[in-house]
């Protein structure tokens, strides 16, 4: 065994076992004493946002995982910026294309009208990612829950821990890797890629000067490259977003036939069809829908297990954006 692999997956070890121990207290229904009907209220929170405009389930979902793969799922992508150094949020990483934070607000204010000091932001955005999904078409999935608020959120920490889109499948391995997560639940997670949509500038590498020899990059099918480009001009608009696949608001496997066929949008999602374990895995996930929803919940609630803060470990923020005082 390689010293490279070894250290690999001693880290990946390491990190289940601080997974395993920091979940300890989290359960289903955590909040049935305490306050009832949260769960129900993320849910009605969640819906009359996606009735006002199905994008947000896309970025509630990423919400999520943008803050669970940054010191862990505790809430610390939802804080602003006080001053230097900057918050997650503001982390070239995040900004701007992170969106849903006025739902988390809107939710816990109504929360901490009912039931104030009780349920965390990291919950409700665990609660949301769920209903997100189950709306978009996913299958809906139960939350352990009992994750505190943290209180501490840097920038350069986002830019260090969330994989970027030019990745290729051994770092996105790694990378999932050190979260205590698997390279299937990568595979299985990289299918959140069916909802919302993307700025051009996160693929527009692969469309203008990929190389000294190429202009285009030659995994990207033609077509769908022409396509990129009409909606992606050079020096255009930064602001320009295009769909990430065809069905940009459904929870389907249209992203793993996209990826099948070529069309891929980013480095990152291209790549798994060059292993042969993920590319087998986004052809049978691209062939049955029913294995990959389920895949796909199970794979989100280890996720939502990421390095939790628990009992007196953090906080429950009365407001999600700023720390207690």
């Amino acid at each position: 065994m390689s010293c490279k692999l070894l250290q690999t997956l001693t880290t990946a070890v390491l990190c289940l076992c601080i997974v395993e121990a920091a979940t300890a207290q989290l359960q289903v229904g955590f909040y049935q004493r305490s306050c009832g009907f949260a769960e129900f209220v993320v849910k009605q929170g969640v819906r009359a946002a996606f009735i006002k405009d199905n994008g947000v389930a896309a970025g509630l979902v990423r919400l999520h995982f943008h803050d669970c793969f940054v010191r862990g799922c505790d809430g610390s992508v939802l804080l602003d910026s006080v001053g230097s150094p900057k918050a997650e949020k503001d982390s070239p990483a995040n900004n701007p294309s992170l969106r849903g934070f006025e739902v988390v607000d809107s939710i816990k204010a109504r929360l901490e009208a009912m039931c104030p000091g009780v349920v965390s932001c990291a919950d409700i955005l665990a609660f949301a990612a769920r209903d997100s999904i189950e709306m978009a078409g996913g299958l809906g999935y139960d939350v352990p829950a009992g994750r505190q608020d943290g209180r501490v959120s840097l920038s350069d920490e986002a830019n260090a821990n969330l994989p970027p889109p030019t990745l290729n499948v051994d770092q996105l391995t790694t990378a999932f890797a050190n979260k205590g997560l698997t390279q299937e639940e990568m595979v299985t997670l990289s299918g959140a890629h069916t909802l919302g949509r993307s700025h051009c500038t996160s693929f527009s590498n692969r469309l203008y000067n990929f190389n000294a020899n190429l202009s285009i990059d030659p995994t990207l099918d033609p077509l769908y490259a022409s396509q990129l480009r009409q909606q992606c001009p050079q020096g255009g608009d930064a602001s320009l977003v295009v769909p990430m696949e065809a069905t940009p608001a459904t929870a389907d496997v249209a992203y793993y036939r996209a990826v099948a066929t070529n069309r891929g949008l980013f480095t990152s999602d291209q790549t798994l069809l060059t292993d042969q374990q993920t590319r087998a895995q986004v052809f049978q996930n691209a062939q049955n829908p029913f294995i990959w929803k389920s895949k796909f919940a199970s794979a989100m609630v280890n996720m939502g297990k990421i390095g939790v803060l628990t009992g007196n470990a953090g906080e429950i923020r009365k407001d999600c954006r700023v720390i207690n005082h």
